[in-house]
């Protein structure tokens, strides 16, 4: 289709707000609100959980061509997983005919949840006909990832693969994740008229793409369908959501073809804040620490009463907890090195007690690789240090309190740290904890405490804070509630996905409304959605 260059007659208040009319390429078009759909997720971990959509936008390159005579004509159907082996599809693209390097338009909008691991496949097909089934469609290969890794990255890119896990060609992937917060719709009728010629034997087969205007450049929104042999076209009505328009602001241009739209409603006065995604799809990382509970009241590790004995299937509670919590948080953090300590233990060579050494004994880089680092560095640990006491938080608090408070000197939302505690018993530095709790809550910090065993965990509940605001032993308040604990026991029927779901609910509003109370912007600043 050639491209189109004139100017745009607009319904009747778009042409107020525009001030021009012309006779060439018509739209007529409606902004409404409309009722929200539930898209299809994970399921909300409570009934009152607040659901955030993100919209994923695909891309492939290099596609294996399946077809004799032609390329392949490409779709993508996206499936989740959330237990066990079986995937279900949740939607899929439109078909693109005739491409090794498709970009398709519609986008793909789930429910998303921090806290749990919802875990994608992304699979590419060839299909020849309207009414060709998956099984009948040649397979062009397939990604599997994690929401949280596309939305921590904004931008994944990776390469496809067989079912057989061998390399389908060079192919490969990319998807674009989005927050949408906006459920405003515009509804476009669209025509043309005397458009020119640009086929020797017949006439112009018009289509019209939209575009939206994004950090890294134009992004296809939509296209309509093709109207053959016409150069007076009209396009069928159709729907698109303002986010997936213009980024749910109205003040950003569109493009329709080589055609810019500006200012199709009015301007919105409204002040917004920064959501959890935008500082995630903005750089911001998330820091994860763990610390351990080695004080003496967990048993001898090598007995099986002990909160530390590891059984032949490779558990304890304390595993359990680092699994749960580790592989939600490991989606957010780049280079996945987590710092690891232990507390309230004997330590070699000296045997003095610690109440912050490095699981791995190396204080120079006390970092572990990934969940599975920090689980063997703690296996590896248990049989060389004496279990003591007593149970002290303040160390390992304010030893993270110290980077916290290092990363707000840079003036920008850059990290985040979360500190998980697992601990068996009673904590026995109860004003020098408060304190330090309070600090920290003037820092981008939150802290995690999984009580393992059956003891008494009324001091944590204390600390927690859901209860009213947390004061230090002076009476100095905390600025913010930082604190989650939950006893480990609620969930041994219910799993560890139940777990993280729990403990993890609440970081993504303590994390925003950090860094929207000092006015802190995310590191690739964008607006706010």
């Amino acid at each position: 289709m050639s491209q189109v260059s004139h100017n745009l007659t607009l319904c009747g208040w778009c042409k107020h707000k525009l001030g021009f009319t012309a006779p060439c390429l018509c739209f007529f078009c409606s902004i409404c609100p409309t009722p929200t759909m539930a898209a299809v997720g994970a399921p909300p971990p409570r009934a009152t959980d607040c659901v955030t959509k993100v919209a994923l936008t695909i891309s492939c390159d290099n596609l294996l061509d399946m077809d004799a005579f032609s390329k392949s004509d490409p779709m993508c159907v996206l499936r989740m997983n959330t237990s066990g082996p079986h995937w279900y599809e949740i939607c899929r693209t439109e078909k693109i005919q005739n491409c090794l390097n498709p970009r398709f338009s519609k986008s793909l909008v789930l429910d998303y949840y921090f806290e749990v691991v919802q875990k994608l496949r992304f699979e590419v097909y060839d299909i020849d006909t309207e009414n060709c089934s998956l099984e009948e469609a040649d397979f062009l290969g397939q990604m599997e990832c994690t929401l949280g890794q596309i939305v921590s990255s904004s931008k994944l890119t990776k390469p496809l693969v067989r079912r057989d896990r061998t390399p389908a060609g060079s192919g490969t992937i990319t998807i674009c994740a989005e927050e949408q917060t906006d459920n405003r719709v515009v509804a476009f009728e669209a025509a043309a008229r005397k458009l020119d010629k640009k086929d020797f034997f017949g006439k112009s087969d018009p289509f019209l793409e939209f575009y939206k205007q994004t950090e890294t450049g134009w992004q296809l929104a939509h296209r309509t369908e093709v109207i053959k042999n016409n150069l007076n076209p009209t396009w069928k009505p159709f729907r698109i959501s303002m986010q997936s328009l213009c980024g749910g602001d109205v003040e950003k241009l569109i493009k329709v073809n080589s055609v810019f739209i500006d200012n199709f409603t009015r301007q919105s006065s409204t002040v917004k804040e920064y959501t959890f995604l935008d500082y995630i799809m903005g750089g911001c990382q998330i820091n994860f620490t763990i610390a351990i509970d080695f004080t003496g009241s967990n048993g001898d590790p090598k007995s099986p009463r002990s909160l530390h004995y590891i059984n032949p299937q490779g558990y304890n509670e304390y595993l359990a907890a680092i699994w749960a919590v580790g592989n939600v948080i490991q989606d957010y953090d780049s280079d996945k090195m987590f710092p690891a300590f232990g507390f309230g233990a004997q330590i070699p060579p000296t045997w003095q007690v610690s109440h912050e050494f490095p699981i791995n004994f190396n204080p120079a880089n006390p970092f572990c690789a990934g969940v599975e680092g920090v689980v063997l560095a703690y296996q590896q640990c248990l049989p060389q240090v004496k279990l003591y006491g007593p149970t002290n938080f303040a160390p390992i608090i304010n030893h993270v309190a110290h980077f916290g408070r290092q990363a707000l000197q840079q003036q920008t939302a850059s990290q985040y740290f979360v500190l998980l505690i697992i601990t068996d018993g009673v904590i026995t530095d109860m004003d020098q904890t408060r304190s330090a709790i309070v600090n920290a809550s003037r820092l981008p910090m939150s802290i995690i405490i999984v009580g393992v065993g059956g003891a008494d965990f009324e001091a944590m509940e204390f600390l927690d804070g859901d209860d009213g605001t947390l004061r230090s032993a002076t009476g100095e308040a905390a600025l913010r509630d930082i604190v989650q604990f939950v006893p480990f026991r609620q969930f041994t029927n219910a799993g560890s996905a139940a777990l993280a779901q729990c403990v993890l609910a609440e970081l993504p509003d303590q994390m925003a409304s950090f860094f929207n109370l000092f006015d802190l912007k995310p590191p690739s600043d964008s607006c706010p959605s």
